[in-house]
């Protein structure tokens, strides 16, 4: 195993080599080489975080000599899943359904307790034709609001809120005044005119005078809006804390993997069918749970986005980091270090090793063999949880349609490279990482030396066809070596 990292450490080196002189002007001088500038260090350093912690997890299963083509789609799913846990909404208090609004007698019909509003109230109506609608009520009683001004057709959906009048506001320190009502830091201001403007700022401060409330914005909304405007505070909602929301798709990876282990152990159904058929149920689910429209983080981003694509800074000018390690990469560090201890220097890394290898001789040992191989399924189900998380937050915006297409092909091909044998039995963490930075130093290649990107997969396959046919070399040396050894 020591020689196949070793190869491949030779090969990410020569690699590394013939592209700075390849992307050097002139070839001679690495000072000038594309390859070399900072910027594109901490990325390929990046790259190789996210998609080491991906083969990591593959190199589990492959060691038991199964498959998981799942990889893709289930970092497209967890992304889909964090982004719906973390969805932050902005709503505003008691909003009344609109069952039906009625132009002929000026009357609207709701659902919801209508006590809280009084003649000379100011209401909104929003989501049907006539949206927009800045309304003064002239009585509410049972379901039932009249209003003053005359409607211009009758509607059967939408929502009335009520809005206040703002009493004053205060350009220098950007302080709105209005009528006693609750609100909070973070909650978000909408301010409304007759003539339809509307526009929405952050509370930053809120504090209580009397009847009157104070709310301090973030910014200022604009002259227009400085006086005879309506206000309404709508309250922000968090549909889940992140430290929750985490555990929550690390376990559903978890569970997703327990699946697929026990399908192969239980009804000894085939890797390849079962996780391919992971491949598409997990797109099809990520594209049904956002409609198949892109998801987001919204304004949790900037909180969470550090993490995947912050850096360490080493080389700073000024508060510019020229060059850092990616945060993801220490979390890959640490990632490896543990799965290789567990590899090596665990028993079940040994049960894992001996199952590869001989899955029938392991289970007469007295080796639990498919708890073993349920475990590495749950593994790479984690791990790939884990990447598909920090993947989202790099990336911001998540396409279900298209999010994690191809990635298993980059953490199988990392894998094999690494010395991974695909008939099990063999494996070295080490080996990923360094399988992983050759994969991400081809793509870079093809990138600065202006390769079509249609030959990128043709690059992929070649490169796990030329993995598969060393390895295979390497075994028949291994067996001739043996077989002569026994003779002699």
């Amino acid at each position: 195993m020591k020689g196949k990292i070793l190869g491949i450490f030779s090969v990410l080196a020569a690699l590394c080599v013939c592209l700075t002189m390849a992307t050097a002007d002139p070839w001679w001088n690495p000072g000038q080489s594309q390859f070399l500038a900072l910027d594109n260090i901490m990325n390929l350093l990046s790259r190789t975080a996210l998609y080491g912690i991906l083969g990591i997890g593959v190199a589990f299963v492959i060691i038991t000599s199964g498959i998981d083509l799942s990889i893709g789609s289930m970092v497209c799913l967890c992304g889909v899943l964090l982004s719906i846990l973390l969805k932050v909404d902005y709503q505003p208090e008691q909003p009344l359904s609109v069952v039906r609004m009625t132009a002929a007698d000026r009357t609207i019909v709701v659902t919801g307790d209508t006590q809280s509003l009084s003649a000379g109230d100011t209401i909104r109506f929003t989501g049907g034709v006539g949206s927009g609608l800045v309304l003064t009520v002239e009585s509410a009683a049972a379901g039932r609001i009249v209003v003053r001004e005359p409607l211009a057709r009758d509607e059967r959906d939408g929502r009335i809120v009520r809005i206040l009048p703002l009493q004053a506001f205060a350009a220098d320190t950007l302080t709105v005044t209005l009528p006693s009502t609750s609100a909070a830091a973070n909650d978000q201001l909408q301010l409304f005119r007759r003539d339809g403007g509307v526009t929405g700022q952050k509370i930053t401060a809120v504090q209580e005078r009397g009847d009157q409330l104070l709310l301090t914005l973030a910014k200022d909304p604009g002259q227009r809006y400085h006086s005879q405007s309506f206000a309404v505070v709508l309250r922000r909602t968090q549909r889940c804390p992140i430290p929750l929301a985490i555990l929550i798709v690390l376990g559903t990876a978890s569970g997703l993997g327990l699946i697929h282990g026990l399908l192969i152990t239980r009804l000894r159904l085939q890797p390849f069918v079962v996780t391919l058929c992971g491949l598409l149920i997990y797109r099809g689910a990520s594209r049904w749970l956002t409609n198949d429209n892109p998801a987001g983080f919204g304004e949790l981003q900037s909180v969470l986005g550090p993490v995947a694509s912050g850096r360490v800074g080493l080389l700073l000018k000024g508060d510019r980091i020229l060059f850092g390690i990616p945060i993801p990469f220490f979390l890959m560090t640490g990632l490896a270090i543990v799965a290789t201890i567990i590899l090596t220097r665990t028993v079940w890394g040994r049960y894992l090793l001996a199952l590869g290898r001989n899955e029938e001789a392991a289970r007469f040992s007295g080796i639990n063999t498919s708890r073993v191989t349920v475990m590495a399924y749950v593994i790479c189900a984690v791990m790939a949880a884990v990447g598909g998380m920090l993947f989202s937050l790099e990336y911001s915006s998540i396409s279900p349609s298209s999010f994690g297409n191809s990635f298993e092909l980059y953490a199988i091909a990392a894998a094999v490279l690494g010395g991974c044998s695909l008939r099990g039995g063999e494996g070295s963490i080490p080996g990923v990482v360094i399988g992983t930075a050759v994969m991400q130093v081809l793509n870079n290649m093809i990138m600065l030396l202006r390769i079509p990107q249609s030959l990128e997969y043709t690059i992929i396959g070649a490169v796990i066809l030329l993995g598969v046919l060393g390895d295979e070399l390497v075994r028949r040396t291994a067996a001739r070596r043996r077989l002569r050894q026994s003779i002699s």
